[in-house]
């Protein structure tokens, strides 16, 4: 692998996780329930 590609994995890797921790940080804020499961979509608000 190339060192590049290994620099471009990582930055992939670092976008994730804070995509999905600014996700639970808008989600325990707002006080909305949002369950995803094989039924589809469940938005439930306060």
């Amino acid at each position: 692998m190339s060192r590049n590609f290994l620099f471009l994995l990582i930055g992939a890797l670092a976008v994730c996780v804070v995509g999905a921790g600014y996700l639970y940080y808008v989600e325990r804020q707002s006080g909305i329930d949002i369950e995803i499961n094989e039924d589809g979509v469940k938005i439930e608000g306060n």
